[in-house]
């Protein structure tokens, strides 16, 4: 029925009806609290997220696909080549690279870079993720050079990273200050930080709606100040050797961006 009833439609109707379909997606509200976006999510730890990543990760894995990008399925790599440059800065000193790469799902961005990353004589690529993403890739996609921890602690004993990856993460976080508090103890000679988002006005809780195309869900996200970022990562004895657009994009309220990060001498 549907392709009778098109044609009839008036082009500017068509149009309406196509920019309310996509606009009931992406990032929506403006929160006073965490707590109130939390409150009207879905959250992020549903069965139904983790086997969708699985099963395309999988493919991957397996050679009958090329790239993954939160759960969607590519053609083709589609590459950050700073991210690219930062693992390999960080792997020229001592001819090998250890990553801990926080909230890395079930291994994404290693799988992204792997062509990349084969060249390297020494690679250890540890991601540190909720129970259920780790315990799934404990039994599907650990290997000699990919490892899971269920914390940071528990990496830290059996590993020693010299570099931190910080991708599409930060901003899930309630408390991403605190977090890094914790995590920066450690001493990361390098720190990458990738698709991430910043306000083009004031820091902003917001509503992520994720299309069901993907996976139906809906979690809190923050859209930061660049500039307390910076300052954040500054007083911590960081400098950002380098920033650059992330493959997210941006639009008129927030630009996704990295940063590549050295630790400084002190």
């Amino acid at each position: 029925m549907k392709q009778f009833i098109k044609p009839l439609i008036p082009p500017i109707i068509l149009s309406t009806l196509r920019s309310i379909k996509r606009n009931k997606y992406g990032w929506k509200g403006d929160y006073k609290t965490w707590q109130e976006a939390q409150n009207d999510s879905t959250g992020y730890d549903t069965d139904k997220i983790l086997q969708t990543v699985k099963n395309s990760l999988l493919k991957v894995k397996n050679g009958e696909a090329v790239y993954e990008r939160d759960s969607v399925l590519f053609d083709e790599t589609q590459y950050s080549w700073e991210l690219l440059s930062a693992l390999l800065l960080s792997s020229f000193k001592k001819g090998k690279l250890s990553v801990l790469d926080f909230g890395g799902s079930l291994g994404s961005s290693y799988y992204q870079n792997k062509k990349f990353l084969d060249k390297i004589q020494s690679v250890s690529w540890n991601v540190v993720e909720q129970k259920h993403f780790v315990d799934i890739g404990k039994k599907e996609f650990e290997d000699d050079r990919l490892k899971f921890f269920y914390d940071v602690d528990a990496c830290l004993k059996e590993e020693n990273p010299n570099l931190l990856l910080l991708s599409s993460v930060l901003q899930y976080i309630e408390e991403p200050y605190t977090l890094l508090d914790d995590i920066l103890k450690n001493d990361f000679e390098y720190i990458l930080i990738d698709r991430t988002p910043f306000s083009k006005k004031d820091e902003k809780i917001t509503l992520q709606i994720v299309p069901p195309s993907i996976y139906e869900a809906s979690y809190p996200c923050r859209f930061f100040n660049e500039t307390i970022f910076i300052e954040y990562f500054k007083n911590k004895n960081y400098r950002v050797l380098e920033d650059f657009d992330a493959l997210d994009g941006q639009n008129n309220e927030y630009k996704f961006k990295g940063m590549i990060m050295e630790k400084i001498s002190v």
